[in-house]
């Protein structure tokens, strides 16, 4: 039971706001050559079918902690669209949930001489939320609950993408509809779950041809439940060989009232070679609670498929 109460508490002051109901955790994953996690805008940018597997394993050290799997991949459609699917499986001590995302984006030109595009997404969520009943009960002693304790939820996201050269803007809302309390007391669980994503960023190089390109980037989170938001600063750099590349860089993530007190820094690498794809992170947690843990280890595994160059440059 300590156990237990130690991950509630340990997930409420360290991933309070990437953690809540109806999303699987969303740390670092979206920077591993995979922003369709953060966005259905995303669905059908690119040449290939692209497939990514993430492994998420976080507090390395600590008993029953949250460990989550998920697959993402998106293909083009036509020649201005494209569609998305993406699936999870996370498990928390005694409580589970599994998801699934279907997307689906098209692509605009607005000005095809600067590479001016805006992208529109939209998404349909479906999330399962259950207690592992008989695992709790072996556990803890406890053997007042009974029968199935299990929970599913519809709901929608939208979002927008503006592209100017190798500038990027993108605005997501996700949990739309709110949700529905009758199975639960509306005086403590909140039926707003609306949150709010902007991802900006621009990557740079000082020739066309220069091997090497750095690439800042914000993520912004705002989750309307309860007021609080956070924020990601990212920095990468890519070096180029020809169509392939490595990267290195850092994610600092933290409470927009604790600017100098982060939830954690990342050290962020990866690499691309020919099809495939590999990327790592390794989150170090920076405050008292870090003696309770080794960090959390983030891995992907990607594989671009079925190469088919559009007409339309909305879609490269």
């Amino acid at each position: 039971m300590r156990i237990l109460l130690f991950v509630i508490v340990f997930s409420t002051l360290i991933f309070q706001t990437a953690a809540q109901e109806l999303n699987p955790p969303q740390l670092s994953q979206y920077l591993s050559d995979n922003p369709f996690v953060l966005s259905p805008t995303y669905a059908g940018i690119g040449d290939y079918v692209k497939i990514r597997l993430n492994g998420l394993t976080q507090w390395v050290g600590v008993k029953n902690a949250p460990d989550t799997q998920s697959l993402a991949a998106d293909v083009r459609l036509g020649e201005r669209s494209g569609i998305g699917l993406f699936v999870y499986n996370d498990k928390n001590g005694y409580t589970a949930q599994q998801g699934a995302r279907v997307s689906f984006a098209h692509h605009l030109t607005l000005n095809e001489e600067t590479e001016q595009f805006l992208s529109l997404g939209v998404s349909y969520n479906f999330n399962q939320f259950r207690l592992d009943v008989n695992e709790y009960m072996n556990t803890t002693g406890d053997f007042g609950l009974t029968g199935e304790r299990s929970i599913s939820n519809h709901n929608f996201e939208v979002g927008a993408l503006y592209r100017l050269g190798n500038f990027y803007l993108n605005l997501n809302v996700s949990n739309i509809l709110p949700k529905d309390l009758t199975n639960f007391n509306p005086e403590f669980e909140p039926s707003n779950l609306r949150n709010y994503y902007v991802y900006s960023g621009y990557r740079f190089r000082k020739t066309p041809r220069s091997t090497l390109e750095i690439e800042p980037s914000i993520l912004f989170k705002l989750y309307e439940s309860d007021g609080r938001s956070e924020t990601d600063l990212n920095l990468k750099f890519r070096f180029y060989d020809f169509e392939d590349y490595y990267y290195i860089g850092l994610n600092y993530r933290f409470l927009n009232d604790q600017l100098i007190a982060p939830l954690y820094v990342a050290p962020i690498l990866g690499l691309k070679k020919g099809n495939l794809y590999f990327g790592y992170s390794y989150q170090i947690i920076l405050n008292e609670i870090s003696q309770y843990n080794t960090g959390t280890h983030v891995v992907t595994l990607g594989i671009n498929l079925f190469q088919g160059i559009s007409n339309c440059s909305c879609t490269y």
